[in-house]
């Protein structure tokens, strides 16, 4: 680790790397601090510089017209000062202030800044694909916004997740089966047809019967049902207004599922009294979701040391178990996530910036602006080869050994992120959705926020404020289960003392590998309206974020 500063002297700089398919921030440094304005003036700034690649990137012109990115924000901790500096050192991580412009990077990319300032998003800056490997890339950091003086010692962590942009555009909802799992279905009902968004306040009536409202199979097939049928309406119009979010505009979704290594730097950003919340590993040698010194369904976050009161742990990966921590082979870092529960999900999202998605938006990162397929997958039909068998078993290479395979419904536990896509993949081949999106279906389960009860409606696309309370829990107004809401027939509304501890308004969707397809399909609804188990952490249950697109 170098030590350098903010001042005109001293910084410190570690390299956080967050891999999905060998996404890399190196070369991590400061540069360029400007206090012009005056000695610790709000105004003062200094340049975040990194470099940064990953593999399978892309960027098209037609068809889904729509490029990945890179979501990359910065956390910092004061390490201390000069001497009269009026720095304090503290072991506690927060979130840096990027500018919303004044960045610069290789022409060969653009960089989006934020109206909420918690990061930006880097991408090809023309048509293209392969892989990326930018040099140079320097971010604004108003590190004065962030309480920071001129002349305290710091360190910070850039971390990049792997996004893909969703275009501004109309879709469709449901698949046409009917009666089926809940699916959505257009008028008149109980014929097969599908409901097209065309517009951000579509659709503006649930169920009832009426011509343009939206049904669900008279909830024919739900295990948790909605609380809205044939002869039973509810109006989205004020969610809407509020800012719920029906896929109709523009938004990011992570490439893939939350992995193993990102969940463990989470964690090594956290304090002590914030692990204890978000894992139950802690005690050394334990691994999260087993809770013991024996790995669970292949997941290999292990705590090295155990979080004491306030002082945080440490975690790794170690799959094969062998005290080797983070090796390239077999110690699982780019497998999955599994065993989080939905506070777990939300708090990640929260911590990055990002949030959940909505159900609607669910169907649309699917299948895009295409006509629905009957029982389709998310890769666009409902043609799949499950994988049984692997090559290089918990490696950052894993590989399916099974021919033709293009997901993960029965295996022993997730398998690595992405991994049926290369580059010379078909969508279909991949298991990638209409706009490139990967392990949509199967692996583990999704959490979406349901248009099916109260709580769900009374989300409004906030996206993370990069913070978690003292506890470790997010702390976003009306996201699900805020201040500890366990009641769908109740609203969530702005946080309180509590957080995110409850389940009220989310569900679960797309099948995982403990499951087989029995929730798979894209339009299936079995559980899209809840399921209290969500608050457990079950050896299935992963997640990924959205991130409303500047």
């Amino acid at each position: 680790m170098k030590r350098l500063c903010l001042s005109l002297l001293v910084i410190t700089m570690i390299v956080s790397v967050a891999k999905s398919n060998n996404i890399l921030v190196s070369n991590v440094s400061l540069t360029g601090q400007n206090t012009s304005a005056g000695l610790n003036n709000a105004a003062n700034f200094t340049f975040v510089k990194f470099n940064l690649s990953w593999d399978n990137s892309f960027r098209l012109g037609s068809g889904p017209n729509n490029w990945d990115a890179a979501w990359v924000f910065v956390k910092f901790q004061i390490t201390g000062g000069t001497t009269g500096s009026g720095c304090t050192a503290s072991t506690v991580w927060k979130h840096a202030t990027i500018a919303t412009s004044g960045h610069s990077g290789p022409a060969s990319a653009s960089i989006d800044g934020v109206s909420d300032t918690r990061g930006v998003f880097i991408y090809r800056s023309s048509n293209g694909s392969g892989t990326n490997t930018w040099t140079d890339f320097q971010i604004r950091w108003n590190y004065a916004t962030d309480g920071v003086l001129d002349a305290c010692s710091v360190t910070v962590k850039v971390f990049a997740v792997e996004m893909v942009y969703v275009p501004t555009g109309s879709f469709y909802l449901g698949d046409g089966i009917f009666p089926g799992n809940g699916r959505f279905e257009g008028t008149p009902y109980g014929v097969g047809n599908v409901f097209q968004v065309t517009s951000t306040t579509e659709p503006a009536i649930l169920g009832g019967g009426g011509a343009g409202s939206l049904g669900n199979n008279n909830t024919t097939g739900q295990l948790i049902v909605d609380d809205f049928n044939t002869a039973t309406s509810r109006s989205m119009v004020a969610s809407y207004t509020n800012g719920f979010p029906n896929g109709f505009n523009k938004f990011y979704s992570m490439k893939y599922e939350i992995g193993q290594e990102q969940y463990m730097e989470f964690l090594n950003t956290l304090t002590g009294t914030q692990q204890a919340s978000r894992t139950n590993a802690i005690v050394q040698g334990n691994f999260h979701g087993s809770g013991s010194s024996s790995p669970s369904a292949r997941c290999g976050v292990k705590c090295i040391s155990p979080p004491s009161g306030a002082t945080p742990g440490q975690y790794a990966c170690d799959l094969n178990n062998n005290g080797t921590v983070n090796e390239v082979n077999g110690d699982g870092r780019y497998l999955a996530m599994p065993f989080l529960s939905s506070p777990d999900v939300l708090a990640y999202l929260d911590w990055s910036g990002l949030r959940p998605m909505t159900e609607l938006e669910l169907e649309k990162a699917c299948r895009g602006a295409l006509v629905p397929v009957p029982g389709e997958f998310a890769w666009g039909n409902a043609i799949a080869t499950n994988v049984t068998t692997l090559t290089n078993a918990g490696a950052d290479n894993e590989l399916s050994a099974t021919v033709g395979a293009n997901y993960n419904v029965s295996f022993s536990g997730p398998t690595r992120a992405g991994m049926f896509a290369t580059g010379t993949s078909t969508r279909s081949q991949a298991g990638a959705t209409w706009y490139g999106i990967m392990d949509m279906t199967g692996n583990v389960l999704e959490n979406t926020v349901t248009v099916g009860n109260v709580a769900g409606r009374s989300f409004r696309g906030t996206n993370g404020n990069g913070a978690l309370n003292a506890f470790g829990h997010a702390d976003v107004d009306y996201w699900p289960g805020i201040n500890g809401n366990n009641d769908p027939t109740a609203p969530n509304g702005t946080n309180g003392t509590v957080g995110v501890t409850g389940y009220a308004g989310i569900g679960i969707a797309l099948g995982s590998f403990a499951n087989g397809t029995q929730f798979a399909p894209v339009s299936d609804r079995q559980f899209r309206a809840g399921w209290n188990g969500l608050v457990n952490r079950n050896n299935n249950t992963g997640g990924r974020g959205f991130r409303t697109a500047p």
